[in-house]
């Protein structure tokens, strides 16, 4: 089998990852309750799982998955969401695909993990509150007004961080178990275990 990726294998890619990014652009308008803002990269995890799962059942190259990050950071940062989600998605596509590559993308439990691994991407929207709290939140405040700002600055303490990111990597296990149970048929027909 040619490990390269072939022209075939690039529509592919392009074609799930513009399905993933329709999810996560429906999930994301979520983000305009700032009570929801918390759980966003959660809700993300769990809802992207479903055109991911389905993609992996097509992967069988390296760089199929790490090229998804990729595209979903590019498309993102162009956006102007910033340039820590465009790097947050080539790093997190990369780790996934090193992950899901040592199961051969035909291990079902390296797959669920290295979706787990590859929604932490989501975590690039929500580190900017973070680590540039003032510009952050002083720029939210034109767009979305002084009780959002102040609900989400409430809601969004320096603890939550590493809230924030487990709870987008369990629900991401979350999200890939289900896609695979919606899938399960399908993915024993073509030979993942």
């Amino acid at each position: 089998m040619n490990k390269k990726l072939q022209i075939k294998d690039l529509m592919t890619v392009g074609i799930f990852t513009a399905l993933y990014l329709v999810v996560i652009f429906a999930t994301m308008m979520l983000g305009y309750l700032p009570i929801v803002i918390p759980f966003l990269g959660g809700i993300m995890a769990i809802f992207g799982a479903i055109p991911f799962i389905l993609y992996i059942s097509k992967v069988d190259k390296f760089g199929m998955v790490s090229l998804m990050g990729t595209l979903s950071g590019i498309v993102f940062f162009l956006m102007g969401s910033g340039i820590i989600v465009l790097l947050f998605g080539i790093v997190f596509g990369l780790l996934a695909d090193l992950v899901m590559r040592f199961g051969n993308y035909k291990d079902m439990k390296k797959s669920i993990l290295g979706y787990a691994i590859f929604s932490l991407w989501d975590v690039g929207f929500s580190i900017r509150m973070y680590i540039d709290r003032t510009n952050f939140f002083a720029s939210q405040l034109e767009s979305y007004g002084k009780d959002y700002v102040d609900t989400l600055m409430s809601l969004t303490p320096s603890w939550t961080l590493p809230a924030i990111i487990i709870i987008t990597f369990i629900s991401g296990i979350v999200g890939a178990k289900l896609g695979m149970s919606m899938f399960k048929k399908h993915f024993m027909r073509i030979g993942i275990k």
